[in-house]
């Protein structure tokens, strides 16, 4: 963990690997078995399911040293990726996302986003409390639990 950038009140749990050059937001909480490799960055208040996996080569040959070739990502602020999940390098996960148990992540997501599946799909939406959301045909939304607002628009969610 020499030289990662760890921010307040993370809770890091066992088995988890930081590599010189991480960064860790705020109140980012690592379940147990990950690793995070360098060129990884992550925003305050994400949570990085159990054994969930970072790659960090696109191209990897046991032969080959591909050493300080590593593709960067970054997990926006408040994104949640679930257990198992694998993000391929270079893609980034936009803020408040939302990443399903198992998913494969082969393309960057946009903020707000469900993405489940291998390899990961968009299904749908969901709001900072975690909780899905359903437009109307006007393109809005509510939280069920913040009561907060949400707009469709031009394929992204806004507030």
């Amino acid at each position: 963990m020499s030289e990662a950038v760890i921010g307040e009140n993370c809770n890091i749990g066992q088995n988890v690997f930081i590599a010189s050059g991480v960064v860790l937001g705020n109140h980012v909480k690592v379940q147990n078995n990950v690793s995070l490799y360098a060129g990884i960055t992550c925003a305050d208040d994400v949570f990085l399911g159990p054994s969930m996996v970072f790659t960090n080569v696109k191209n990897p040959r046991s032969a080959i040293n591909r050493r300080g070739q590593y593709d960067k990502t970054h997990v926006g602020k408040g994104a949640t990726i679930g257990a198992n999940a694998t993000i391929v390098c270079g893609n980034d996960i936009g803020e408040y996302a939302f990443i399903g148990a198992g998913t494969v992540v082969t393309k960057s997501v946009k903020p707000y986003a469900l993405v489940v599946g291998n390899p990961g799909a968009q299904i749908g939406w969901m709001s900072q409390y975690g909780h899905r959301l359903a437009f109307d045909e006007n393109g809005i939304a509510i939280c069920p639990e913040s009561q907060q607002k949400y707009a469709l628009k031009n394929g992204s969610v806004i507030i």
